[in-house]
């Protein structure tokens, strides 16, 4: 499935989204660090920049910001917010924010890939009130309730 993503450069360093290979779902999110680069400082957080602001075909299309999984899991590298949604009328600068889980700083410096972005379809759900629903084997089971081992 193609669609087609307006990008506006905020900023001329600022960085096209492009995935890495073929495969990639997401693209990279590059840093714009104008006043020089960013310190996430350890166990802290920090938001930077990516320069760009997008508009998506409609409202039926969505962008997701994920982290950059080598930095997650390597540097302690993460999103603040876990996923960041862009719904499809924001057109104001795509800004990331990492919190750094490791207990050294890290630095951005502008062209840096910061995270992902994902653009999906969004199915418009209509929420309808109700009673009952229906029955599952898992039921109200909830966190934990499937167990770690198979």
């Amino acid at each position: 499935m193609e669609c087609e993503v307006m990008i506006r450069r905020l900023r001329p360093e600022a960085a096209i989204p492009a995935r890495a290979t073929a495969g990639s779902a997401g693209a990279d999110l590059r840093a714009v660090c104008p006043d020089g680069p960013v310190v996430v400082p350890a166990r802290g957080d920090a938001v930077v920049d990516t320069g760009i602001a997008i508009s998506l075909p409609g409202p039926e299309w969505v962008a997701l910001v994920f982290a950059r999984s080598g930095l997650s899991i390597r540097r302690g590298i993460a999103l603040a917010n876990g996923v960041g949604v862009i719904d499809s009328d924001y057109r104001g600068e795509i800004r990331v924010g990492l919190v750094n889980r490791s207990g050294e700083d890290f630095v951005v410096s502008t062209g840096d890939r910061i995270a992902q972005l994902v653009v999906m379809p969004v199915a418009a759900a209509r929420f309808v009130e109700t009673d009952a629903l229906g029955a599952t084997d898992r039921g109200e089971g909830g966190f934990g309730s499937t167990g770690v081992k198979g």
